[in-house]
């Protein structure tokens, strides 16, 4: 399922993609993710409060749209961060 079905904007992905390239970010948004589960990805306040500490790493201002849009689309992928497959599956959808 595509990113852009949410209404998620492709320059926008580009434009975290990029600042993502920077070791410094890349490491910081590391250890803001390491030791999240299903569960916490399934759940709709935490999924909020990672989103704006990412976005906030990344320096990239969200609207309340962008939030929600980010949201809903994690929630609908159901990902699982010990499963490579789904790792797999999320690289491939933003390489």
């Amino acid at each position: 399922m595509s990113y852009q079905k949410y209404g998620i904007s492709p320059q926008l992905v580009q434009r975290v993609k990029d600042k993502t390239r920077n070791p410094a970010v890349k490491e910081r948004l590391k250890q803001l993710f390491q030791g999240v589960t299903k569960a916490d990805l399934q759940n709709t306040a935490t999924v909020r409060k990672l989103l704006r500490q990412g976005a906030k790493i990344v320096n990239e201002p969200l609207s309340a749209t962008q939030e929600e849009q980010f949201i809903q689309f994690i929630i609908a992928q159901k990902i699982d961060p010990n499963n490579t497959l789904h790792l797999l599956k999320l690289w491939s959808m933003f390489r």
